[in-house]
């Protein structure tokens, strides 16, 4: 039989452990929802704002995927103004307000690495940064700070090859 006062005790301990996993369970829920770059994670897509782009990473002329949904987290039902529907470099923002967006706000998202010498997987060096095209001319400043405008066409290069990209125009109706 035990003693009456290990009872409380040992309920304490049993609540105080249930409270730690209800509290981590709510943790891993928040993380999964938390905005980032000032976006949130939404039950549903925003109407407000609803446009597109396109994004191709080449690693030594290798395509580096750019997985179907990002912005969506797997352990959260909510979806990221900036995200992906599918495996082909289109990126939606699907947005509530008016805003602008850029590369790295998707980078952000998505959890890969944004410089002027890492694109996610892809990787140059100082002397040999990425080449990066937008809307088929060369772009040497900050690839973070790419405006997301409707219909941008974004190519990063880490190589070579170093070639010119054609344009992407199969935007057909999104």
């Amino acid at each position: 039989m035990r003693h009456p006062r290990s009872l409380p005790i040992a309920l304490f301990i049993a609540i105080a452990l249930a409270s730690g996993r209800i509290a981590n369970a709510s943790a891993q829920f928040g993380d999964a929802r938390r905005p980032i770059a000032g976006i949130s994670c939404d039950a549903m897509e925003g109407s407000r704002l609803h446009i597109h782009q396109h994004l191709v990473i080449l690693d030594h002329g290798k395509p580096v995927d750019v997985p179907f949904d990002v912005g969506r987290p797997h352990d959260a039902r909510c979806l990221y103004w900036v995200h992906t529907h599918t495996p082909d470099g289109i990126i939606h923002i699907e947005a509530p307000a008016e805003r602008t967006f850029t590369l790295g706000d998707f980078f952000d998202i998505w959890g890969q690495p944004l410089s002027r010498t890492h694109a996610a997987t892809a990787t140059g060096t100082k002397k040999v940064p990425l080449r990066i095209w937008v809307d088929g001319k060369a772009y040497t400043g900050d690839p973070r700070k790419i405006v997301l405008a409707s219909h941008t066409d974004i190519t990063i290069m880490a190589g070579p090859p170093f070639s010119k990209p054609s344009l992407f125009t199969t935007w057909g109706p999104l």
